[in-house]
């Protein structure tokens, strides 16, 4: 049986999903034993898998925006750790290189809202309506 573009994209979501879950669960429970971790709440915003399932970029988002490159380096740090847990979690036939980033979306979100809420831009988009 052959697998058409469509369902490999939907199993890439899944086990990124998946995985997603499971560090997050992780971080929130503790289970790292970190300072750093230990002292913030992180949020795992994104789990992109690569099409092979050997490789996951996970987007992260201390809560609060504080210490954000300590935080990033802890994961890092623990990366092996958290890579031996998803793997045991998830059930995959190999277990994905986990590569951390933080998740600027947030950030790029509130730049274009007070963009939009500078009195040049919203008189131009009043205007429209």
């Amino acid at each position: 049986m052959s697998t058409t573009e469509e369902t490999q994209s939907v199993r890439l979501l899944r086990v990124g999903e998946r995985t997603r879950h499971v560090l997050s669960e992780i971080l929130s429970r503790g289970d790292v034993h970190d300072n750093v971790l230990a002292k913030h709440m992180i949020s795992v915003t994104e789990v992109r898998m690569s099409p092979d399932l050997r490789h996951a970029t996970v987007f992260v988002k201390p809560l609060l925006g504080g210490d954000e490159q300590e935080v990033l380096k802890a994961l890092i740090r623990n990366g092996r750790y958290l890579r031996g847990e998803v793997a045991m979690r998830v059930n995959t036939k190999y277990a994905a290189n986990l590569k951390f980033l933080l998740d600027e979306s947030f950030d790029e979100g509130g730049n274009i809202d007070s963009l939009l809420r500078d009195p040049k831009v919203a008189q131009d988009l009043g205007e429209e309506e």
